[in-house]
């Protein structure tokens, strides 16, 4: 028997979890939230210390309440997010408790029954917003060079953690390229390998990229309409904002790489594969940007031409004559970051609902299982699934659908 029960279990104290609160609340839904640390908890303890917002202030919100800025075109730190997190969450006033962790959640005849430290709850309906970076990746490639020190992105915090050399960072979206510059900035070493990758415009003709996401409604696509990409754009927030240029980089004295494809006795082996994939990046860019021209004229829009956005700098020796090896003795190298991104950890849910790979199964959050939800997912059901911005939407459908099941 279960030590208590509620009509909707929500998991995850997130900016999801707290939405779907938000959203139950606003229906009279008895529900239940569980965080397993604290509210925004990744926010917290996976963000370096120098992380920039990568939305600008004004497009920052949550369901009924707004970012407070003083700057709407600048971006904030993490510790401005967390806060207004926070704040959502007082303004909210979910029924959560922290430091509850969910170990199985599983389903008989009954409804389901989500075990904890202790004991048990039932409920009739569960909605899983644990986000979409569950699990950091970090390949085994270098598992044998116990002298480096190797951190995840998720684990890194400023160059100060670092030791004295040369750091080779692995990975070039938005984390890899915004670590990579504040490592420059501060003075170090940097190697960078760079795999597919899609890189967009910080701003273009006046306007900021997330503000021609929205204003073209690109923002909205249906994930029915989604290409074959799985890769997130290449942006930062660092700095006021700045569109990512790996010529750039290299003529700052990064030294670019392909992928590192084999690890033998300190010596790497890089594939051949830098010019293409920087030159599949530059294609994407261009493409965006003709879509935006064609765009502003179709509708005769007062936005000026931007000529310098297509400026290219000439090719670094990286592309023209691309490194196949790196010894790391001999280039200094006493640090890797693995930016590899991140993979879902599902494997709690005992229930016949995840596909080979481990991703849950469902059409717009609801999944083949009655009662049984998914929020906050990268295009759970459109581009902006996962923005901020965007979570409140797909949280008000999915209560719809609770409701409706009462």
């Amino acid at each position: 028997m279960p030590d208590e029960s509620i009509d909707t279990l929500v998991i995850g104290g997130g900016q999801a979890g707290l939405t779907m609160s938000h959203r139950l609340k606003q229906r009279a839904i008895a529900h239940l939230v569980l965080e397993r640390r604290r509210i925004a908890e990744r926010w917290r303890s996976e963000r370096w210390d120098g992380l920039m917002f990568q939305f600008p202030n004004w497009s920052v919100r949550l369901p009924e309440f707004t970012f407070p800025h003083s700057d709407p075109d600048g971006f904030s730190d993490t510790a401005s997010v967390i806060t207004f997190i926070e704040d959502y969450a007082a303004f909210v006033a979910p029924p959560i408790r922290c430091g509850v962790e969910v170990t199985r959640l599983r389903r008989d005849a009954g409804g389901f029954f989500a075990e904890i430290a202790g004991g048990s709850i039932a409920a009739r309906n569960v909605v899983i917003a644990t986000g979409p970076y569950q699990r950091p990746l970090r390949p085994e490639l270098l598992r044998e060079h116990s002298g480096l020190l190797q951190v995840h992105a998720s684990d890194y915090k400023n160059p100060a953690q670092l030791p004295d050399g040369a750091v080779l960072v692995i990975g070039a979206g938005a984390s890899g390229a915004q670590i990579t510059d504040e490592l420059v900035r501060a003075g170090r070493r940097v190697f960078l390998s760079i795999g597919r990758h899609n890189r967009l415009p910080r701003r273009y003709r006046g306007r900021d990229l997330i503000w021609w996401l929205a204003e073209m409604g690109v923002d909205e696509t249906p994930v029915e309409q989604r290409g074959p990409s799985r890769l997130l754009p290449v942006i930062t927030g660092a700095h006021g904002g700045h569109t990512i240029d790996f010529r750039r980089f290299a003529a700052d004295g990064v030294t670019l790489l392909g992928r590192v494809t084999a690890a033998r006795d300190g010596v790497l082996e890089i594939a051949p594969d830098l010019a293409t994939n920087i030159a599949n990046g530059d294609a994407y860019y261009a493409t965006f940007l003709g879509i935006v021209d064609d765009f502003v004229a179709a509708r005769g829009l007062a936005h000026p031409d931007d000529p310098l956005a297509r400026v290219r700098l000439p090719d670094p020796p990286a592309l023209t004559a691309p490194l196949r090896m790196i010894d790391l003795r001999t280039e200094r190298i006493s640090s890797v970051i693995w930016a590899t991104g991140y993979g879902l950890d599902l494997n709690w849910i005992d229930i016949p609902v995840l596909d080979a790979d481990g991703a849950p199964r469902h059409r717009h959050g609801v999944s083949d299982v009655p009662g049984l939800y998914f929020l906050g997912l990268q295009w759970l059901s459109k581009m902006k699934s996962s923005f901020l911005s965007g979570v409140g939407d797909d949280a008000a459908v999915l209560a719809d659908h609770i409701a409706a099941r009462s």
